[in-house]
């Protein structure tokens, strides 16, 4: 099945369920404002497009490619990241709300995660090395044999990383959230 090729397209105000999307590549496309909540986007293809302010929540995402895509400002609430096409998969978030997430063994080497909520998303076995976490909200986020090594975590916020079961080798950490290495040992903190 011969799947359509579009490139250099700019896409707005689109909401999949009155008008769905045609399968296949695209590249280089801007989605602004556009609404693919609970849509099917398997098997559709990624290359250097940006999502702005568009809403993705619950999508379907079993084989999609994203390849340097950019998210700015969107809600993307409970996507199974771990279901994409692996090969090439790279990103950026930027203030977006990717709460209840899954990259469970994704392999995601220096992403940039800016200004976003990752309330409950689930990073265990993922491999995160060298990626940036820039004033990010991790409350509840899943840590669990996960590769943090070289990544920057000095601006983000309410996370709890097991050191003894998660990979952290030269990755950075401020000293004001350091309780979030130590909330297993049971321990107070003195800051005076």
């Amino acid at each position: 099945m011969k799947q359509t090729y579009i490139s250099d397209q700019d896409f707005q105000n689109i909401n999949c369920t009155d008008q769905p999307f045609e399968i296949g590549e695209y590249e280089n496309c801007t989605f602004r404002n556009c609404s693919f909540e609970y849509a099917d986007l398997s098997g559709f293809s990624f290359t250097d497009c940006e999502f702005i302010t568009s809403n993705l929540s619950m999508t379907k995402l079993v084989k999609t490619a994203f390849r340097s895509v950019y998210f700015k400002e969107c809600k993307m609430f409970g996507l199974q990241f771990n279901e994409c096409n692996g090969f090439g998969l790279s990103f950026t978030f930027d203030g977006c709300a990717l709460n209840n997430a899954v990259f469970y063994t994704t392999s995601i080497k220096k992403t940039v995660f800016k200004n976003s909520k990752l309330i409950e998303t689930d990073f265990a076995e993922s491999d995160l090395s060298q990626s940036v976490f820039k004033n990010c909200d991790l409350s509840g986020a899943i840590f669990d044999r996960t590769n943090l090594e070289k990544a920057d975590l000095r601006t983000s916020f309410n996370y709890s990383i097991d050191p003894s079961v998660n990979r952290l080798k030269k990755a950075k950490f401020s000293l004001s959230e350091v309780h979030g290495l130590l909330y297993k040992l049971d321990i107070e903190i003195d800051w005076n």
